[in-house]
């Protein structure tokens, strides 16, 4: 069965940016791959301190991650901050989670200072547990939270029901701090702010070879060519140039690597938006309009948009033949959600591609000389590609790592990128089999 999608970020956003192909030969201080998140804020923080910058887009302006996903500018990453410590030792790991714990302040500023229209609800999100395991997990990241002074709060599962509306859980981490946002509008609102700040964006302009020499990196579209002192790559799961070039940092000249495998996992994440909920249904389900996920193994997430969709999303991938087993799932997880609701029917389905590293942290890995890629944001786009993105440009303005939440690393390759791709995808595949047969 073939699913036909249609992507309900891309039908609702609020003014899209368009901009012409790149068609002649130009000469920059920084040319950025990449017009996501991570490349948009980038390019807005370097052109607001007076650099000349030009981003590339393959396609149009937040075609990967950055148009699909579900829209939650989340706090933190997956991984509890105690872990993250542990990975990177006590004072990197502090440093990353404090800079990742003030993402959402970064991006809601930036949605009020630029006035980008995207739909910005800042009322938190919900860690819904649907077991004692899920409970017992929420409960130790409540714990590491609370050590940090983080505003979260541990709800019952009477609480967490008059929240979301549903009984299905027995209860749910609430984070202040987090919100929920119409994610390709705020694509389009950097990138007009971006330009309105003095910077340059041609979309439709993929890169086809890119290389340095002569002090400078030479990158090539299809029909024009860019020359400038910096590089920064910012395609995360799409694209051809995700991954760093070379663990030299010092060569005089490279050849671009053509593929990225190896250097992520990529895992599918599909979502399916029904009809907007009557008032009466609003007042009952998500009246807060909290984003919410959940702590099942094959996760899921859920949430209204500004017109009272309810979206669902779980793993998995709408591009292949198995695409209707998410289908069906998606309609039996929001009955059992939501029993109430009398029609279960999508008026909007779609996926994208989530890139998660081996540690699951993200990565500014050095690709060249004054050359960097970030990538690797595991299911957390919005607020770590932007806190990135604006790292990216400090770097750029020649600030050493101290002023980064991340130390720039040589890229790793992940041998078993395959199997673990394939373990999420298709367990991802199989768990909605079985759900949407109990």
């Amino acid at each position: 069965m073939r699913i036909n999608q249609q992507n309900l970020w891309q039908a609702s956003a609020n003014n899209p940016f368009t901009s012409v192909p790149l068609e002649h030969h130009i000469h920059t201080d920084v040319a950025i791959i990449g017009g996501g998140y991570g490349g948009l804020s980038a390019a807005l923080a370097l052109a607001e301190n007076g650099l000349d910058v030009h981003l590339l887009e393959a396609q149009s302006i937040g075609f990967g991650g950055s148009g699909r996903n579900v829209g939650l500018v989340n706090a933190g990453l997956w991984t509890p901050p105690d872990d993250i410590e542990a990975t990177l030792g006590q004072a990197a790991g502090q440093k990353l989670n404090q800079a990742f714990a003030r993402a959402p302040d970064l991006v809601f500023n930036l949605i009020q200072k630029h006035h980008i229209e995207c739909n910005a609800v800042r009322h938190g999100t919900l860690h819904c547990a649907t077991n004692k395991s899920g409970l017992n997990d929420l409960n130790r990241r409540f714990l590491q939270q609370k050590k940090r002074q983080a505003p979260v709060e541990l709800l019952s599962a009477s609480a967490t029901a008059q929240r979301t509306g549903s009984r299905e859980f027995l209860g749910a981490l609430f984070d202040a701090r987090a919100g929920t946002i119409q994610p390709l509008s705020y694509a389009f609102g950097l990138a007009h702010a971006a330009v309105k700040a003095g910077a340059n964006i041609s979309t439709q302009s993929p890169v086809l070879d890119y290389g340095y020499q002569d002090n400078q990196w030479h990158i090539t579209t299809a029909k024009g060519r860019v020359s400038a002192k910096q590089l920064i790559v910012a395609t995360n799961a799409y694209g051809n140039h995700t991954g760093a070039q070379s663990s030299s940092r010092d060569a005089q000249s490279q050849a671009p690597q053509s593929q990225t495998k190896g250097y992520f996992t990529p895992i599918g994440y599909c979502q399916f938006a029904t009809a907007p909920l009557t008032l009466k249904q609003q007042e009952q389900i998500l009246p807060h309009k909290e984003g919410c996920w959940d702590t099942a193994h094959a996760m899921s997430s859920f949430r209204l948009d500004h017109k009272g969709r309810l979206i669902i999303g779980g793993v998995g991938s709408l591009e292949h033949n198995g695409s209707s087993t998410h289908v069906h799932w998606a309609q039996r997880k929001l009955k059992a959600l939501f029993p109430e609701l009398k029609a279960y029917e999508f008026d909007y389905m779609w996926n994208g591609q989530i890139a998660m590293t081996a540690d699951k942290l993200p990565k500014m890995c050095a690709m060249g000389p004054q050359a960097i890629s970030l990538y690797g944001y595991s299911g957390r786009g919005i607020g770590p590609a932007t806190t990135l993105g604006c790292a990216a440009a400090k770097w750029a303005m020649g600030l050493d790592e101290t002023h980064l939440p991340l130390a720039i690393s040589d890229p790793t390759m992940d041998r078993h990128w395959r199997l673990k791709s394939a373990y999420y995808n298709t367990g991802a595949l199989l768990a909605h089999w079985l759900e949407s047969r109990l």
